[in-house]
């Protein structure tokens, strides 16, 4: 498929045009299973930075090395800033944002919900609403109260009641706001690094624990999504997946393809089978490909790639939607695309690139209704910690200046127009 030569692409009446948050990686000062991990694996974090990354990268970001990078701490301030950010997403002429509600602020104690916090998140979603800005509401970005992690977080077997309920007390408070609800986000990614390799909290490398770990989220899932409908029907649910392309690396190889086949399985599309169809709408976060060469090794070309050395290949994005509405034919939010790119000197091509496979998505029949860039601030990246810099908005952590890169201008002219000039 080739890029589209129009000089102008016109999307939809109505598209919605983005950019999104999570909770922990922005507001700071949350307690929950990560704040505890974050401090206890810091220097190990850091000291395993010599070799995990390459010279170039060690070289571009010394900070890197240092401890204080992998410990959230105030993040970005965004619990208090938050009307701040949101005038500078408005300046961007957004027409939708997407935050998380954080849900060891909401139930700290199992059973007991804090109305101070839940009165909270409804200022900043009326925030976001007075903005002209369409809420999209995230209700697990990752995070999980202290208190049921001492219950083994979602491997007990009535995590999918605790969610439900909590979901059930978070619909019942919000619903005159909101209609866009994400239940989970990337559960393929949880599963992944929490319990097939085993590097992020609670670092329990097993296959069996993984297995354990599907069928609770995704029975989560479908009792979340109960509840949320329940409160009102013009409520839209999904969750967020983030759906990788993967290619065989020899096109005719037999073993490259099974690798395929069941990296795809496993990694994208199981969990809409067992969430058995309760998704108004399927939410694609797309970032990167895999060529895989069989058992289960990576060798992508890399003609270019980003600060995290991921390549980037706008054309997956096209494909992957495709697939989805050939599987699904439900409506498609692009809730997460975005860059590591510091310099800001790939970002606007980056998105421009993308965009132009996503219209041509369009074109041929697909409903994407919505595209949200990852993210509009610099925030804390998990494990990688503060240096990978994927905000349309610089953060300056010591002082917590605000400054709109250029890319994010260029952005702005596509949301304000709907369309995109090449």
């Amino acid at each position: 498929m080739k890029k589209e030569k129009n000089k102008i692409l016109k999307f939809p009446e109505g598209f919605l045009w983005g950019a999104a948050t999570s909770a922990h990686q922005v507001e700071g000062g949350n307690k929950n299973d990560w704040t505890g991990w974050e401090k206890k694996n810091a220097k190990r974090l850091a000291k395993e930075a010599k070799t995990k990354w390459a010279t170039w990268q060690q070289e571009k970001f010394p900070e890197m090395f240092d401890p204080k990078n992998y410990v959230s701490g105030r993040a970005c301030d965004h619990y208090k800033r938050y009307e701040e950010d949101l005038d500078i997403a408005k300046s961007l002429n957004l027409s939708a944002f997407r935050i998380s509600i954080e849900w060891s602020r909401i139930e700290p104690k199992e059973g007991k919900f804090d109305e101070k916090e839940i009165k909270h998140y409804r200022k900043v979603i009326k925030a976001i609403r007075a903005r002209g800005m369409e809420p999209f509401v995230t209700l697990w970005h990752y995070t999980l109260p202290i208190w049921l992690v001492e219950k083994k977080g979602i491997l007990n077997k009535k995590f999918p009641e605790y969610f439900a309920r909590y979901s059930q007390y978070i619909a019942k408070n919000l619903n005159d706001l909101c209609e866009f609800w994400v239940t989970l986000n990337e559960p393929s990614v949880v599963i992944s690094h929490s319990y097939i390799e085993g590097i992020r909290p609670p670092q329990k490398k097993n296959l069996w624990l993984a297995w354990r770990a599907y069928r609770r989220i995704m029975r989560a899932h479908n009792l979340s999504y109960k509840s949320i409908k329940e409160a009102s029907e013009k409520n839209q649910v999904g969750f967020a997946n983030h759906i990788k392309y993967f290619k065989p690396y020899k096109k005719n190889s037999v073993l490259d393809n099974l690798a395929v086949w069941v990296a795809g399985y496993f990694g994208n599309w199981i969990f809409y089978g067992l969430s058995k169809n309760k998704n108004d709408f399927i939410a694609l976060q797309y970032y990167f490909r895999f060529r895989l060469k069989f058992p289960r090794r990576m060798i992508n070309e890399n003609k270019d790639f980003t600060d995290l050395g991921w390549e980037i290949f706008p054309e997956g994005i096209y494909y992957l939607l495709k697939e989805i509405d050939e599987r699904y034919s439900v409506p498609i939010y692009i809730l997460e695309n975005g860059i590591a790119d510091a310099d800001d000197i790939k970002r606007k091509k980056f998105v421009k690139d993308h965009l132009q496979f996503v219209y041509a998505a369009i074109r041929h029949g697909v409903d994407v209704r919505g595209y949200f860039h990852w993210s509009l601030l610099d925030n804390f990246e998990w494990d990688k910690g503060f240096w990978p810099r994927f905000g349309l908005v610089e953060v300056d952590y010591k002082t917590l200046e605000r400054k709109i890169r250029p890319s994010a201008r260029e952005y702005a002219k596509i949301c304000k127009n709907n369309s995109l000039v090449l």
